[in-house]
C-alpha cells in the first residue's frame, strides 16, 4: 500500500510538472509569446499587433507593404519586427515566416488575417476579381499555414487563428462570393482544428461584426456590373454596406484585446463572435436553420432504408 500511495503520488507530481510545462510552452516562459500577423496596415490586424506588443509580447507585424508597418514597429524596439508578406505570393510568405523564427525563434500564434470585401451580386461577379478574392481569402491563408505550421509542430505547441467573419456563418444579397470564401476559411479551419488538436496545436475562428475598419472603406472592391434585376436585392444592400463604414458598433481596439484574451485561454474556443451584432445574427441564423431542419424532419429520414 506504501508503494502504491507513492507511485500516486509520483505520478501526480508528474502529470502537474507535465501541465506546467504545457503551460510555459503555451504562454512563454517568461509570460510573452510570439505572434505573426498578416494584414497589418490598417484595421483588425494593426489594432492586434499594438494590443500584443504594448503587453509586453513579441510581433512580426506583417503587411503587402512594408512601409505601411514600419512606424508600428519602430515604437517597440527589438520586440517588433516589420516585413513584407504578400499572401499572394509564397515567396515573400516563406521569406517572413523563416525571419520572424530567425529573429525571435520560434512562433507561438499565427492570426491569418489579410482579406479583403467584394461587392456584385453572384451573376455581376467578374472572373479575374473573384478568383484574385479566393487567391487572398483562402489561397493565401494556406500558403502562410504551410510554411508557419512545421515549426509550430515540430515543437508540439502553438495557436492558429483564422479571421473569418459573421459572414462566414450567414450569408446576405451582394457579398455572395465574399461569403464563399469565408465559408471555405470556416470548413478549412474545422478540419484544420481536428488535425492539430492532437499535436497540442490550437485553432480559433474569429467570427467578427461590423468592426470600425476600412473593410467597407476603402479596403472594400466591388464589380461594376449592376444589372437591373438585382437592384433591389443585391444593388440595395451594396449601397447600404457601403454607407455604413465608419458607423459600425464594433471596434477594432476591444476586437483585438478580445482575441488576446481568448488566445491566453488554457482551453481557447473554436469559435470566438466579436461584437454583439454578430451574436445576436449567429442566434438568428441557428434558429432559422433549426427551423428548416425540423420542418423538412419526415422527408429527411424518408432516404433511409435497407440496402437492396
Amino acid at each position: 500500500m506504501h508503494n502504491d500511495r507513492h507511485s500516486d503520488q509520483h505520478n501526480d507530481m508528474h502529470s502537474d510538472a507535465h501541465d506546467e510545462m504545457q503551460h510555459d510552452v503555451r504562454h512563454g516562459r517568461n509570460g510573452a509569446r510570439t505572434w505573426l500577423i498578416t494584414g497589418c496596415s490598417q484595421g483588425l490586424g494593426r489594432a492586434l499587433a499594438a494590443h500584443a506588443l504594448e503587453r509586453g509580447d513579441r510581433v512580426a507585424v506583417t503587411a503587402r507593404d512594408r512601409a505601411a508597418v514600419r512606424d508600428l514597429a519602430a515604437a517597440h524596439g527589438d520586440r517588433a519586427l516589420a516585413l513584407r508578406l504578400d499572401v499572394t505570393d509564397p515567396a515573400s510568405v516563406t521569406a517572413a515566416v523563416h525571419a520572424c523564427e530567425q529573429t525571435f525563434g520560434h512562433i507561438d500564434v499565427l492570426v491569418n488575417n489579410a482579406g479583403y470585401g467584394y461587392l456584385a451580386a453572384v451573376e455581376e461577379g467578374e472572373d479575374a476579381a473573384v478568383r484574385a478574392l479566393y487567391d487572398t481569402n483562402v489561397h493565401g491563408v494556406v500558403t502562410v499555414l504551410k510554411a508557419a505550421l512545421p515549426g509550430m509542430r515540430a515543437r508540439r505547441s502553438g495557436h492558429v487563428v483564422n479571421i473569418s467573419s459573421f459572414g462566414g456563418l450567414a450569408a446576405f444579397p451582394a457579398t455572395g462570393h465574399y461569403h464563399a470564401t469565408k465559408f471555405a476559411l470556416e470548413g478549412l479551419s474545422e478540419s484544420l482544428a481536428a488535425e492539430l488538436a492532437p499535436l497540442g496545436i490550437a485553432v480559433t475562428i474569429a467570427e467578427p461584426g461590423g468592426l470600425r475598419t476600412q473593410w467597407a472603406g476603402t479596403s472594400m472592391r466591388q464589380s461594376p456590373v449592376r444589372l437591373d434585376d438585382y437592384e433591389q436585392t443585391a444593388g440595395k444592400r451594396r449601397d447600404a454596406t457601403l454607407a455604413v463604414s465608419g458607423r459600425q458598433p464594433g471596434d477594432p481596439d476591444r476586437a483585438a484585446a478580445a482575441l488576446a484574451t481568448a488566445v491566453d485561454s488554457d482551453a481557447p474556443p473554436l469559435r470566438l463572435l466579436l461584437g454583439s451584432d454578430a451574436l445576436a445574427g449567429a442566434r438568428a441564423r441557428l434558429e432559422r436553420l433549426r427551423e428548416e431542419i425540423d420542418a423538412h424532419e419526415a422527408l429527411t429520414v424518408s432516404v433511409d432504408g435497407a440496402a437492396r
